[in-house]
């Protein structure tokens, strides 16, 4: 890539985004068989600043990182300055010191890591910003979506849930428009806003659209001000996946994906981790290869 930093899904042409996904086949081929590490990125460092707290996404860049033989350093904002005050810009100010190579940044606020970015000479990863994007989470979700259908144009993706609140949501439904992928949302009404896409508020009109994947998202109670629906019980009933939708999907072929962290009983229930056609382990692993296939293309300027 040229670019310094990867920030968002929008500024990526598409023909930049394919040789991400065709960089990404060789590092999982790696780490699935014997190779565990390649000297890529030997003397790099990278840093991991998540001002948001996570275990995929931080887990999986550590794992992407060391097995292109960087160094990483966790940054533990918790136990750091930041807890008495100190403000983002007098963090990166202090660990310009460190001279990393890379920064991953997750932030609540939407914007962060595209300030950090223009602060410091490190290439700066957006590791997901408020409800505003979550760039590699979107690539190793096409990373999947490719592997099952090579022959992605046409294809149809129904992102279910929360979309008014997820940055997976914005992202993954740009990186799949972008790969000629069809993309309708379906949620509650109150939480699937206006868009380009098409919009289901019922689930049985949603799929009467004929997905090849539904990709289920979180309910994210934590980025809410108000109740968008009665209970979980009512929403699981209305929107998840029961073990009654399962044998519809199961019955049509129809793959099954989520972001993480699940939330059993309310977008999805158990039965649905035992589907031969649920890909959700396979994005934990994608995740890696993804992220490894980022920080290979970017081209870092050390501060």
């Amino acid at each position: 890539m040229a670019h310094k930093d990867f920030l968002d899904i929008s500024s990526l042409q598409r023909e930049e985004i394919i040789s991400l996904l065709d960089q990404a086949v060789p590092f999982k081929d790696l780490f699935t068989r014997s190779v565990k590490k390649v000297p890529a990125l030997k003397g790099k460092t990278v840093l991991m600043l998540f001002y948001e707290p996570s275990t995929r996404t931080l887990s999986s860049f550590e794992v992407a990182a060391k097995r292109l033989s960087a160094d990483v350093t966790i940054f533990d904002v918790p136990h750091s300055s930041v807890t008495k005050g100190e403000s983002v810009r007098d963090t990166i100010d202090t660990l310009q010191a460190m001279r990393a190579d890379y920064i991953v940044v997750r932030h609540r606020l939407s914007g962060q890591p595209a300030a950090i970015a223009r602060q410091t000479g490190a290439s700066v990863i957006n590791a997901g910003d408020g409800a505003h994007a979550h760039p590699t989470q979107a690539l190793l979700d096409a990373f999947t979506f490719r592997e099952k259908f090579p022959e992605m144009e046409g294809r149809r993706v129904l992102i279910m849930g929360d979309i008014l609140h997820s940055r997976v949501a914005r992202s993954t439904s740009t990186i799949f428009e972008k790969l000629g992928v069809e993309v309708a949302f379906c949620g509650p009404g109150s939480l699937v806003p206006q868009t380009r896409f098409p919009r289901f508020t019922n689930y049985e009109e949603a799929m009467k659209w004929k997905p090849d994947v539904v990709y289920l998202l979180r309910v994210q109670k934590e980025r809410q001000t108000a109740s968008f629906f009665p209970s979980d019980r009512e929403y699981h009933q209305t929107y998840g996946v029961t073990d009654e939708r399962l044998k519809q999907i199961a019955g049509e072929g129809i793959y099954v994906m989520h972001p993480g962290p699940i939330n059993r009983g309310v977008e999805l229930c158990d039965a649905v981790l035992d589907y031969d056609r649920c890909l959700i382990s396979q994005q934990v692993e994608n995740g890696i290869a993804a992220r490894m296939s980022v920080l290979y293309g970017l081209k870092s300027k050390k501060s």
